[in-house]
Formats: C-alpha cells, structure tokens, sequence
C-alpha cells in the first residue's frame, strides 16, 4: 500500500513544479511581509473598551498565479488575512506590515486589478443572472472605451464561460421569490467580479453552504480561470480531497500564525518529517485541521527542537514555530527581503481613494433602473355648510389622513438595512460612489412608491369628501400630503441608515411618529400646552401637515347651523392657526425643510457606514 500522502502529491505538486503548466497571461504575484493586524475588544451592554485583540502575528508569504488557499480551522485568522491583503481590513488594525503586489505597496487602486467575492453572496435577488451581470459591466466598464456591443459580448461570454445558460433569465431570489440554485448565485457572483476581467481574484470561503458536488464544480471553474493567468486566493475551511488536488499553493493558519506555506502536494510530506503520520485512507485537509486542534499527537518530541530564542512557554504555538525554523520559510524570507529592498517600512496598503471608471450622472442612471426594477384661490368660494359637523368631519379626516401619509411610510425602514451588505460590497468593490447609491434610491423609491401613489390617492379621497372644489385647491391638498409622506419618509431614511437592526429601526421610528401625533395640535390643544413642552410642536410633520390643509380647506368658506353663520377664518383664529399667504406657505417650507434636514443626515450616515469587516 502506498503512503497516504502518495497521491495527494499528483495534479497539485505537478501544477507547481511542472515547468510545462505555463500560463496564458501570468498574473501578479502577491507578497506579505510581518503582518500585524488586531482590533480592540469591546465588552459589556455599554461596550467599554477592552483589551487588545491579537488576529494575525507576524505572518508572511508569498502567492503565485494560481490556486492559492488559505486554510485553517474556525478563528484561525485565515479570513482575516485574505481580507488584509484584498485592503478590505481597517488600515487603523494593520499596526506593521506590507502587502505587495508584483513588488508594488498596493493601495485603494488594488481593486481596479482585483475582484473580489463575498462568502455571503450579496446580489440583487429581483434582477436576473443577466440583469446582475449587466449591471456590473455598465458600472465597471469605461463607456468611452467599451461599447455597447463590446458590454453585451463580455455579458455573454461570462454566461458561457461560468455555465449559467440555463438560469440567464432567471431572477437571483429573495425570501419571497424562488430564484436560481446555490451553485448558480455563487457563479453569478463570480461573474459580477470577472467582468472587469481581474488578473487577481480573492474568494472567501467559496464553497460554504454549497453541497460536495456543487462546491467541486465551483473550485473546477476556478481552477479553469487560474490557468487563464489569473491569481487565485480565497479561503477555505475543510475540503474534501478532489477539491485539495485543486490546489497549488496552501497556507494553514493557527491561531493567527502560518503553520505551512508551500506546495499544496508537499503539505503531507512537512508534517510527516515533524513526527504526524496520516492514517491511510484519511482525507488530507481533515489530517492538517486535526493537527492544529491537537487531536493527533507527534511522535516526535517537538518542543525539543532548537527554536533559536522563540518564546518558551505553556501557550506558545509550536508548530507556528516549527514553521518559521524551517527551511521553506527561510527561503520566504530571503525572497521577501529581495522584494521589499528599497521601500520604506511601515505599514501597507494606504493611499488616495481610487477614481470611478464611470461618471456620476451615469452611475445615477445605471443605479435607478436597477434599484427602481427591484396655491390659494384668487376669490374665495362661498359653500354653505352645516355647523359643527362639517368641522368635525373635516378636522377627524385630515387627522386620518397624515397618519396614514407619516406611519404608511414606516417600510422606508427596510431600505437600507436590507441592502447594507450589498450596498457595502458593491461600494467597497468601487461600482459605484456613496452618493449615485443614495440618490437613486431616493430616486427609485421615492417617485414610484410615494409621489405616484400619493397623487392617485389625493385625486379620489379629495373629491369623494367632497371638499373645496377650485382645482388650485387640489393642487395645494396634494403638494402638502406629498411633503408630509417625504418627511415621514426622509426621517425613516435617516433612521434606516443609522442603525443595523430592523427592531432596533422600528423602535427608533415609532417613538418620534407618536410625539409628533400628539403634539400635532388634533389631540391635544398647542395653546394650553405647558411651556416646557411647547417645543416639541416646532419638530412635528402632524402639525404642518394639520394647519396646512386645515387653511386650504376652511379659508374662504361659510359654515351655518340654522340662523348661525362661521366664516372658515373664524374657525381658523380660534385654534391660533395663521391663514394668511405665508401662514400657509411656512408649512410647506418648515415639512420641506426637515426632509432637507433628515435626508442630508440619511446621507453623512451612509457615509459613515463602517465598511471594514
């Protein structure tokens, strides 16, 4: 029986040795020097700040094109590492360190060459494969040097190269839409990042979620790519074998150390030499995580080696420092010394921001469609009507009303925080600027699934409660319940931009809608209001929603009852309302100055989005 490592050597060993695999186009090689990457620690409900959490220690390597894998078992740091060299890390952790790429420090401009998908795949679930493709490639692509034509064939040969024929049309999906398999979202997902045609490509944990065969078939397509002279790294937890022979270069981590760096096919071979002897039959990547998580014992006594001055202690890492006395990582770091001879020390990976590929008004117009698929009379007219009831009715349905414009708009919520991981990704990723996002939002939510409906609903409820028949006057009743649903709207945009959490949002939202109906002047009288609490009257969209329509209604119009005769302003001075021109008009400005307001602080929220994973 041959040794259990005899055939893990086959197709990965020779995919590195084999002077014959050659490369169409060498992609770049990806260098890392004495990474030091660590975060701070918060504990308790207020989240003090506790001690310093160390990720990554002092790690190092060098990747090649081909299929490079970071493994390691759950909390290893292999995550952490591929998104340090990928600049998807706080630059504020990275305390030491350098990331090269071709012998280049790298900044914001890596992810011009690179492509990189999340593990969660974060897609447009309304829009089809296509749809999503297109959507990438109108962003990405430069329109002043890529035509129309050239974006559908790159489109298309995406779909032909990643074998989605079949789903083209289909829609990703949603929690309540059936869309597309596993296998064919991760594809997809590929497919956004390949559209720029990146000679680096980061995946993190690729075949997560997917079954064996759909996650073979993912690792053969990338492996097909790499030997297109692309730079293949992702990570990965625990690979069945035919996924492991796919490998050309493996690094394993342990606690935020490399414990092996080299040939995938030389892997079984290194931990022999250090005394761990694979069962036959045994599955390679399960032997390397049952070493890390010392469930197979050396039978050679390991902490005797010369470490040369490593720490000496119950909690050090010793096959951490195994690997660093070895001749492999000696050779790294004679090679990383050439490389990163003449650059000045430090820390890696700062720079300027990238530039967009794409301008601002056509990153507006990509953005929309895909996010919008998913005055007083001049003479006053004299009505007679019966008094108190007509008071009354009106009064009780424009309460009604501006409920229904302020609490109908509590789903904006949803917007942002449904979208964050998405908007985060495809921001980060460079498709498009902070504010094309915000804007076509507003654009896309805001004119189909408020204004429009909101005229439609002001056109029958106006003249089926019959009120005040001049046209100007209805004019004047939609513009204002138009203003109050934006309001209601800019103020749940700015609460869906704040927090992470939708019951968190629900709470943030309902609570100022309630002080905002109780102070709106229907319930409780602004004039007998304490004088402490006077103020909150100037903060609510009921009260310039109310006195809005309560002056377009009653200015000019008589209310009787039997020999009694109430002018409508007569009404209006009781309840210390302004009906002259501007006490109309200051309603209108004080509603469109708070979505001014709400909306510039949705906005500086977006912005201030942690992006940093």
């Amino acid at each position: 029986m041959s040794k259990p490592g005899s055939s893990v050597g086959g197709p990965a060993a020779a995919a590195v040795a084999d002077p014959e695999v050659m490369f169409q186009e060498p992609g770049p090689t990806v260098s890392f020097s004495r990474l030091h990457y660590s975060v701070m620690e918060s504990r308790g409900p207020c989240h003090k700040r506790g001690p310093e959490k160390h990720i990554l220690k002092d790690v190092s390597g060098i990747m090649r094109p081909g299929m490079n894998a970071i493994m390691g078992p759950t909390g290893s740091g292999k995550t952490s590492l591929l998104d340090v060299i990928a600049g998807r890390k706080d630059p504020a952790g990275l305390k030491f360190g350098q990331v090269l790429v071709d012998g280049k420090m790298v900044d914001s401009d890596l992810r011009l060459i690179s492509g990189y998908v999340v593990q969660d795949d974060v897609l447009m679930g309304t829009l089809s494969v296509r749809e999503n493709l297109l959507f990438s490639v109108n962003l990405r692509l430069d329109p002043r040097h890529h035509s129309t034509a050239d974006k559908m064939h790159r489109v298309d040969s995406i779909i032909q190269d990643l074998g989605l024929q079949d789903c083209t049309h289909t829609k990703i999906g949603t929690e309540f839409l059936r869309g597309v398999s596993g296998g064919e979202r991760k594809r997809c997902s590929i497919g956004m990042e390949l559209i720029t045609s990146p000679s680096l490509l980061f995946l993190d944990e690729p075949t997560t979620g997917l079954d064996s065969n759909t996650a073979n078939h993912i690792i053969n397509l990338l492996h097909r790519l790499s030997r297109r002279g692309r730079t293949i790294i992702f990570s990965i937890h625990q690979p069945r074998y035919s996924i492991f022979s796919r490998f050309d270069h493996l690094t394993l981590m342990h606690r935020g150390e490399v414990v092996y760096a080299g040939a995938a096919g030389k892997a079984l071979g290194y931990f022999t030499d250090l005394g761990y002897h694979c069962e036959p039959f045994n599955n390679p990547p399960d032997f390397f995580l049952d070493i890390t998580n010392g469930e197979v014992q050396s039978t050679l006594d390991i902490t005797s080696f010369n470490y040369n001055g490593e720490e000496n202690s119950d909690n050090r890492n010793l096959l951490a420092v195994s690997y660093r006395q070895s001749s492999q990582y000696q050779k790294v770091v004679e090679e990383l010394d050439h490389v990163t001879q003449g650059l000045e020390g430090g820390v890696g990976g700062q720079g300027q921001k990238a530039d967009y590929v794409t301008s601002f008004w056509y990153q507006i117009r990509i953005v929309c469609w895909s996010y919008g698929d998913e005055l007083s009379p001049e003479s006053p007219d004299v009505i007679p009507l019966t008094l108190p009831e007509a008071l009354q009715n009106r009064m009780g349905a424009f309460f009604f009303l501006i409920i229904n414009m302020v609490f109908g708009n509590l789903s904006a919520v949803e917007l942002f925080i449904n979208e964050s991981a998405l908007f985060i990704h495809e921001n980060s990723s460079g498709y498009y600027r902070t504010s094309v996002y915000f804007l076509s939002k507003i654009f896309a939510d805001l004119i189909p699934n408020r204004i429009v409906p909101i005229i439609v609903f002001s056109a029958i409820a106006y003249y089926m409660m019959g009120l005040k028949p001049a046209f100007t006057a209805f004019l004047l009743f939609t513009l204002t319940m138009s203003l109050v649903s934006l309001a209601g709207v800019s103020l749940a945009f700015l609460v869906s931009a704040s927090v992470s959490s939708f019951a968190m949002a629900n709470i943030l939202i309902a609570l100022p809608f309630v002080f905002m109906m109780v102070f709106g002047g229907f319930l409780v009288n602004l004039n007998s209001m304490l004088s402490w609490l006077s103020w909150l009257k100037w903060i609510s969209i009921f009260r310039y929603g109310l006195e809005a329509v309560t002056i377009n209604e009653f200015k000019g119009q008589i209310f009787y009852s039997n020999t009694t005769i109430l002018p409508g302003e007569v009404y209006l001075e009781t309840q210390g309302i302004d009906y002259s021109t501007w006490g109309f008009w200051q309603n209108q400005v004080a509603l469109a100055g708070i979505i001014t307001m709400c909306m510039v602080l949705a906005y500086i929220q977006l912005r201030r989005i942690n992006r940093w994973k």
